[in-house]
């Protein structure tokens, strides 16, 4: 079993979260790379004390970036995945 903090790394703040959780009740988190729906539900229920009642997965791909300071060198940013997490009517989370 892993723990919470393993797998929920950070809420994400941005203009599509707050629209979401406002409007549909849903809210984007940062996980694990290797964690599955069930583990981050259960992590969700457990965290917030809310009921949880769906969770789609996103797997976000590193852009490839060029260096201005190194010619020719090629790099990328970090690959991530998020969750959008659906509670129950009448549930929030209050994250601030």
């Amino acid at each position: 079993m892993k723990f919470t903090d393993k797998i929920i790394k950070k809420y994400c703040i941005t203009e599509k979260a707050a629209t979401l959780s406002s409007n549909l009740n849903q809210y984007i988190f940062e996980v694990d790379k290797n964690v599955n729906r069930i583990e981050v539900a259960k992590a969700i229920e457990g965290l917030f004390n809310v009921s949880v009642t769906r969770v789609n997965i996103l797997n976000k791909r590193g852009k490839t970036k060029r260096s201005r300071t190194h010619r020719g060198k090629v790099g990328r940013t970090a690959s991530s995945k998020r969750a959008i997490v659906s509670l129950k009517e009448g549930d929030k989370i209050e994250i601030l």
